[in-house]
């Protein structure tokens, strides 16, 4: 699962939904690194990688990808989720998501300690709502090209665009089939003081 996602999953207070974030950029043991509240969701987003990764829903959306591919079919697969959440956000929650991410972006523009790249993303994240932005399919486009541009072999990545347009409906119904099973496994989050 990709930001939108784990957002989704983590909780709805601020410490949850940093959490959530961090998730992505914090390695490690964590012992005491963060506040218990912020810790409990980072270790929930772990938990969801984990479930996520080894689910065979996700193993069999993965095959779907030609083989030359299937190294980055689990990133692709994040980013496309989250354009099938955003997509369908109201089927997935009562909030409508224009005011899911607002809240998101005022919760970090608050945080004055946001860790390692984060730091330098989170602005653009709100200005550009990158968020709410993955509603629209061509948003994923953009997406690939800031992937390419972060691994050693970026031509890797090229075509990807139109392998996800043509495996469109196939993949959207495996995110139909898998995240109620995600939100189930996450389940409601406690609030943590």
């Amino acid at each position: 699962m990709n930001y939108l996602a784990h957002l989704h999953l983590g909780g709805s207070q601020p410490a949850q939904l940093l959490g959530s974030l961090y998730g992505d950029f914090v390695k490690g043991p964590l012992a005491g690194r963060w506040p218990a509240d912020i810790e409990a969701a980072i270790r929930l987003h772990r938990r969801i990688d984990a479930f996520t990764d080894s689910h065979p829903l996700i193993t069999q959306a993965k095959l779907r990808f030609p083989s030359e591919r299937r190294r980055f079919a689990g990133i692709l697969l994040d980013v496309f989720f989250d354009h099938c959440l955003a997509r369908d956000w109201n089927l997935y929650a009562a909030e409508p998501l224009d005011a899911f991410t607002r809240h998101v972006y005022q919760v970090l523009v608050a945080e004055p300690q946001l860790p390692g790249r984060l730091a330098l993303i989170a602005p653009r994240m709100a200005a550009q709502d990158w968020l709410g932005s993955y509603r629209e399919f061509e948003t994923l486009e953009l997406v690939i090209a800031g992937m390419s541009r972060r691994i050693s072999r970026p031509e890797a990545l090229d075509g990807a665009m139109a392998e996800l347009e043509a495996l469109y409906r196939p993949l959207s119904d495996d995110f139909r089939q898998f995240y109620p099973l995600l939100q189930q496994f996450a389940g409601p989050q406690p609030i943590i003081d």
